[in-house]
């Protein structure tokens, strides 16, 4: 299990992002929740609230004595996690074939295919160039060749890769744009996990940084005025203070290079813990940062990220 992966499979079932949208607004009752919600069984609505309420994201609460007067409410957690969830819908809402709705056998497909990119460090692989089958392979052997290919397939089945014509080994594969911004939610859930559940899932790998930031910084577009080059490091979480992170060369605001290098003394760069850069793409704020160089120039770059993966009415709260 990666970092978000744990959060990514509670919303892969589709109940609970509905069961959290539909307390958005206030505790409600078994009755009404089920109402609300459509219907569902009385034994699998229970079940739901249930594990979320072992997890720690909603609680029952009993402002009378009357039998089924208890209701169910949002934790502070509870509210971080809907957060995700908002996220999580607005890339849904986004995808190029047409919204996939929340709760939808559409969208647990689609979730669970980013969490198994994610998961098996596809998504990785495929932000740095087109694979086939073959080539995916040989770079993750942590799987088998029929689980590779399972996962290819629910990426392709969900539009998140599509073929692309290149010469070379095998009928190659690239990431969609939709794909790359992908990261907006898998940020959100990595965020959510490391401020409530720091000790039960791991924390964002080297391997985890350079993903996110190779899969969505080719995207970035900021006012033709800006040219340079910018380093945006991350110190790692493993004790040995390394650093991860992407060099991008601006040529007239459009991002000309990104290569997955960090140098000692760059001239302008942003840097920060795994947790400060998951803070600063999802609030658009670089205040948990350090920057040096061209001050004006590094903020825009980690707004322009924020603008590319979130969707900021979903934090505006």
């Amino acid at each position: 299990m990666r970092s978000a992966g744990r959060t990514l499979e509670l919303l892969v079932v589709p109940l609970n992002g509905l069961i959290l949208k539909a307390l958005e607004d206030g505790p409600m009752r078994l009755a009404e929740l089920r109402a609300r919600l459509g219907g569902p069984a009385q034994t699998t609505l229970r079940g739901h609230l249930g594990n979320l309420a072992e997890l720690g994201v909603i609680e029952r609460r009993a402002p009378g004595a009357a039998p089924g007067s208890a209701e169910n409410g949002l934790t502070e957690m509870g509210r971080e996690l809907l957060l995700v969830t908002h996220v999580l819908e607005a890339w849904l809402a986004s995808a190029p074939q047409g919204p996939v709705p929340l709760g939808s056998e559409a969208a647990k497909g689609t979730v669970r295919a980013l969490a198994g990119g994610w998961q098996s460090t596809m998504l990785r692989a495929f932000a740095a160039r087109p694979l086939s089958l073959t080539q995916l392979d040989r770079l993750i052997g942590a799987l088998s060749y029929p689980a590779i290919e399972r996962r290819l397939s629910g990426l392709r089945a969900t539009g998140l890769v599509e073929p692309v014509e290149e010469d070379g080994d095998g009928n190659p594969y690239g990431i969609t744009e939709w794909g790359r911004r992908g990261v907006g939610p898998i940020s959100a859930a990595a965020r959510f996990e490391r401020r409530h559940l720091p000790d039960q899932t791991p924390p964002l790998a080297p391997i985890d940084i350079e993903a996110t930031f190779m899969l969505v910084t080719p995207k970035l577009v900021l006012p033709a005025r800006a040219d340079g080059v910018c380093h945006l490091m991350a110190e790692t979480p493993d004790g040995e203070r390394r650093l991860a992170g992407v060099e991008l060369a601006f040529d007239r605001g459009r991002v000309a290079s990104c290569v997955s290098r960090v140098e000692a003394s760059p001239r302008n760069w942003a840097l920060g813990s795994s947790a400060g850069w998951l803070d600063a793409l999802v609030e658009r704020s670089a205040e948990s940062l350090r920057i040096g160089g061209d001050r004006g120039f590094v903020r825009s770059i980690v707004h322009g990220l924020h603008d590319l993966l979130v969707d900021s009415v979903a934090f505006s709260s």
